[in-house]
């Protein structure tokens, strides 16, 4: 029974785990975990693709584009010998972020509500817009990006369960776990010297 499963939705399947090493590798701060989100980012393009859901397909792309950016930054301090060390932001800092998240997915909504078939437009890309916002703070080190992802992958499992992907369903519900164990871990490692906002 398992086996049909795998070889039905094998692709999700795949996506699925590689996207739970990903996040494994990320609350350990290994930069393996870039590798991992750049298969699982691959895999979700199509899958998202022909789920309908175009925001979330495109947002693959970025995902790919910033598993580089990200490996090269930690790859920089590794190479020095020096621990990217993790961070936090002023609240002026989150201001902007959300208000630009809310604005660009206000802005995303209506044009795919307008030009395309995408089913939740205004959902699809309030969750896409703060995925990029999120991923760009976990390539920084900034604290507070697993808080981002916890609401972002909170909104997400409803909209992945209504286009029947269960196995990503499942996968952000076992996110929101991992999410808070990641936060309690980059908070701990936190050095003195982080403390400080930027």
């Amino acid at each position: 029974m398992i086996f049909d499963i795998i070889d039905q939705y094998w692709m999700e399947f795949l996506a699925v785990v590689s996207a739970i090493v990903y996040l494994l590798l990320a609350v350990r701060q290994d930069i393996r975990c870039w590798f991992a989100a750049i298969l699982s980012s691959f895999l979700y393009f199509f899958i998202m693709f022909s789920a309908d859901l175009y925001m979330e397909a495109g947002l693959q792309i970025f995902y790919i584009l910033m598993a580089v950016y990200g490996w090269s930054q930690w790859r920089e301090e590794s190479t020095a010998n020096i621990k990217l060390s993790v961070k936090t932001w002023k609240p002026i800092n989150h201001l902007f972020a959300i208000s630009s998240i809310l604005l660009l997915a206000l802005a995303s909504g209506l044009v795919l509500e307008k030009f395309t078939n995408a089913v939740f437009p205004f959902i699809d890309a309030l969750t896409t817009w703060g995925a990029i916002i999120a991923t760009y703070m976990v390539a920084k080190k900034l604290l507070e990006n697993w808080i981002y992802w916890f609401v972002i992958d909170s909104i997400s499992i409803f909209l992945f369960m209504s286009r029947g992907l269960v196995l990503t369903s499942i996968l952000f519900f076992i996110y929101l776990i991992i999410i808070y164990f990641g936060y309690k871990s980059w908070a701990r490692i936190k050095d003195n010297g982080s403390t400080k906002p930027i």
